[in-house]
């Protein structure tokens, strides 16, 4: 069984016991979380309509916060001497899906 949930404006295809990188919840190590499943998955059933989905539950808890790759950008003015470096790490949060239930 698997859900596709939605979390930071992406979507994400988790099942049972997978470790998934979501945008950055806020929340602590350690605590419970849920969220809003889009499709499950089930065998041969399929849930995607809203009224399906109502009695769905896809929990999972906080391992903790990792970091995602550096993007690293120039930026410059021809003839002016001029130019910028800059980077960027996303901090992400991972999260372990404990259960998805049917209702």
């Amino acid at each position: 069984m698997y859900a596709v949930i939605a979390s930071g404006g992406k979507q994400e295809k988790v099942s049972q016991g997978q470790q998934v990188k979501v945008e950055l919840l806020g929340a602590a190590d350690g605590q419970e979380v849920s969220f809003t499943p889009v499709l499950l998955v089930d065998g041969s059933s399929v849930l995607s309509t809203p009224d399906q989905l109502k009695s769905v539950k896809v929990t999972g808890r906080v391992v903790g916060t990792v970091k995602g790759r550096k993007i690293e950008g120039f930026t410059y003015k021809r003839r002016t001497n001029q130019r910028r470096r800059y980077g960027h790490r996303q901090q992400y949060s991972l999260v372990e899906i404990t259960s998805i239930a049917k209702g």
